[in-house]
């Protein structure tokens, strides 16, 4: 069993856990990036309330998978790509961290895609707002300390409250509501099915392992400070799902229940305007501009922990440039890159953004397999391996993901080879 809280008065409790939180919270927020809001946009234009059941089952296993990436970070010290080096080989981490990069890039693509819609919907051209967003968070991190950074990025977590209010302005039938959520759907349809690979793939992408553990790492967290670090890692775990709920709901609750064809978060907000208020729509777009922007510092940092860790070099927020050249330069390449792809003017915006989250859907079972066998190790946690529940739901999770992925790639040769076999 895991150690318990230790028995302070209320108030420390509470000054304890505000200098614990961080990790897990800013985790579960990024989530919410500007391809999840995308994605979370189109699953309910397009299908309206009947995928939210997903969304009300993704919470448990989110917190399974980042607390135990919490728990192995604060026990052995370590992040995870510098585990699977040290437990698997330089050549299998080789591997896996030249999928996460391709995966990565395409995702730090799509939040400055993110960016550019969102300037847009104020008129702002996508060659103002990409370069300022790219030089923004390029200075934060690297100019920045890691308790600065953090604070940052607690600060932006609060914006996502944003949709939640969305939602509410959208008046959606709140029976019909529930009664999606209570009543799972499964439809052989590659729309669909790839529908739920991508929530399943944006609400727990790949690149949260890596950095949780990671950041648990940096910010010096031990198991003395663990109960506190489990807290902050269920509370992301629960609101991140809250507010992709809500963005859902907006957008059913509107844009589906009047047929309106949209092809993206930018094009949901613009939809809400005639149809929940100017308010409600102003809130979506401010929330995907801020999504995009935290996302777009997140995601790059992440990769390059990742990265640097597998290959045995120095990364860390809190070092120098001269400390670890190739974790910034990665970082940079990562923003920059991202920034002048999405600055052409033939971008394709939406495919990057959605596609993005698919690719994610599609890698996690295997960083998954690593994280399970990792954190079984005696070696590694000694007692403070998973539980009997925990491995049941990894298992699970692993399974359902490979069982999806099979389905689609059936389902997508089926219709390819008997158009009219299968619905479209």
């Amino acid at each position: 069993m895991l150690r318990r809280l230790p028995k302070f008065t209320i108030f420390t409790r509470i000054m304890v856990f505000l200098s614990v939180m961080g990790p897990g919270i800013i985790t579960a927020s990024v989530d919410q990036d500007a391809g999840g809001i995308t994605t979370y946009s189109l699953a309910g234009a397009r299908f309206g309330y009947s995928l939210l059941w997903i969304l009300f089952v993704v919470p448990i296993v989110l917190f399974v998978v980042q607390e135990t990436c919490a728990r192995m970070g604060a026990i052995t010290g370590k992040g995870l790509a510098d585990l699977i080096r040290e437990n698997y080989g330089v050549r299998v981490t080789f591997i896996m961290m030249a999928f996460l990069l391709v995966v990565d890039f395409g995702n730090t693509m799509a939040n400055f895609a993110g960016l550019a819609a969102g300037g847009e919907i104020f008129a702002v051209p996508r060659l103002i707002t990409v370069p300022i967003g790219a030089v923004a968070v390029w200075w934060l991190v690297v100019k920045g300390s890691y308790r600065f950074v953090e604070k940052v990025f607690l600060a932006a977590s609060l914006m996502y409250a944003t949709y939640v209010v969305s939602g509410f302005m959208a008046s959606p039938p709140w029976g019909e509501v529930l009664q999606a959520v209570s009543r799972p759907s499964i439809r052989l349809e590659v729309d669909y099915l790839m529908m739920i690979i991508g929530l399943v793939g944006t609400t727990i992408a790949p690149w949260m392992q890596f950095y949780q553990q990671a950041a648990t790492v940096e910010k010096g967290l031990s198991e003395d400070d663990y109960g506190y670090t489990m807290v902050d890692t269920s509370f992301g775990s629960v609101v991140t799902c809250l507010v992709s709920a809500f963005i859902i709901i907006a957008c059913a609750a509107t844009i589906y229940v009047n047929n309106i064809p949209i092809e993206s978060a930018a094009d949901a907000a613009l939809a809400l305007r005639p149809l929940a208020g100017q308010y409600a729509s102003v809130l979506f777009a401010l929330g995907l501009i801020n999504a995009s922007l935290f996302a777009a510092s997140i995601l790059p940092l992440s990769t390059a922990y990742s990265v640097c860790e597998a290959l045995g070099f120095e990364a860390g927020v809190n070092k120098t440039l001269k400390q670890a050249p190739v974790f910034f330069g990665l970082y940079s390449f990562l923003i920059v890159a991202s920034a002048l792809v999405i600055m052409l003017p033939e971008a394709p915006l939406l495919e990057i953004m959605y596609f993005s989250q698919v690719a994610n859907g599609i890698l996690l079972p295997f960083i998954l397999l690593f994280i399970i066998r990792l954190v079984n190790d005696r070696r590694l946690m000694g007692r403070y391996v998973n539980s009997l529940a925990f491995n049941v739901i990894s298992w699970i999770t692993i399974v359902a993901l490979i069982s999806f992925t099979a389905v689609l790639l059936v389902v997508q040769l089926a219709s390819a080879f008997s158009p009219g076999l299968l619905p479209t």
